[in-house]
């Protein structure tokens, strides 16, 4: 076998540049911001341990009536008056399933210094599945068709299948048959049709899923600052709506939101979901934080 010419050598060199450079132009802006946003929430938060029957410690508690004898540590039993058992750290990963809405209504943004909700649900997204695979957990994105993984590599496609997503009609996750004792996280405006809405959580929720609602909003939909005579223009074929003086319909329209928030809350409430509210204007850590601590303490049900 002949070695390779320089010039050989060279011109491969250069093509695997100026594909990798290719590749950067879309990747790193949002999976550096996710990585860096995940790292500065990560110093904060101790992990998502759970209780199970793993091998490695976690922590002694007071026993409890109905605890099996056999977790008895006697040892630490016999420093004190109280009786102890070992906990141990449940070690089988946990899957989560990630869906953004791309639908029209999510690239709204009020100010040109606030980013559009669609890319703030990306942002959020990538960062909780930086997270999530730190703790050793396994991710997938809803409607990709792809088994739940772990690694770099599943983090890059992940980034690219974020970054071309493009604009759909459906204000709701497709429905897939994700495992019982999954998790799923949604991240949403959540402000298209509530039918819609309860029907994709109830459908998970039947399956034995466990999910977590994240609605992000632009500020300007939650104060409504408009004054005077505006023309609103749905994102979503609504049409037109012209309104001579804004600020006499603020009230009304601030009680339909919180309507809205409420039958949110409670939906996720019935059927032992999360719910977390994040404003574009926020850092993104405010919302991660919350979310992540969630997910720590909310068990797969059984």
């Amino acid at each position: 076998m002949t070695e390779a010419r320089p010039a050989s050598r060279l011109e491969s060199s250069l093509v695997r540049l100026r594909r990798a450079e290719e590749v950067s132009a879309i990747l790193p802006p949002l999976l550096v911001a996710a990585q860096r946003i995940a790292a500065t929430v990560m110093q904060g938060v101790h992990g998502r341990r759970r209780t199970g029957p793993g091998e490695t410690f976690w922590q002694f508690r007071h026993y409890q009536p109905g605890d099996p004898a056999h977790r008895i540590d006697w040892r630490q039993t016999a420093k004190s008056a109280s009786v102890f058992v070992r906990e141990h750290e449940w070690v089988a990963a946990q899957s989560v399933w990630l869906w953004c809405d791309d639908s029209p209504s999510m690239a709204y943004a009020s100010h040109r210094r606030i980013v559009p909700k669609d890319e703030r649900a990306r942002l959020l997204c990538l960062a909780l599945a930086v997270m999530l695979m730190r703790a050793g957990e396994h991710v997938a994105l809803c409607g990709e068709g792809r088994a739940p993984a772990a690694g770099r590599a599943v983090l890059v496609r992940i980034a690219e299948a974020l970054a071309r997503a493009g604009t759909r009609e459906s204000n709701v996750p497709p429905s897939e048959p994700l495992p019982r004792y999954a998790h799923i996280v949604l991240f949403s405006d959540f402000l298209g049709p509530m039918e819609e809405i309860t029907t994709a959580v109830a459908t998970y929720s039947a399956r034995g899923v466990t999910g977590h609602l994240v609605q992000i909003l632009d500020p300007a939909e939650e104060t409504l600052p408009f004054a005077g005579r505006i023309r609103f223009e749905g994102m979503e074929a609504e049409g037109q709506t012209l309104i001579n003086r804004t600020e006499t319909v603020r009230g009304e329209y601030h009680d339909r939101l919180a309507a809205r928030r409420e039958a949110l809350i409670a939906l996720a409430h019935r059927h032992g979901w999360s719910f977390t509210l994040h404003h574009t204007d926020r850092p993104a850590q405010e919302a991660l934080l919350s979310l992540y601590g969630a997910m720590a303490v909310q068990p797969a049900r059984r």
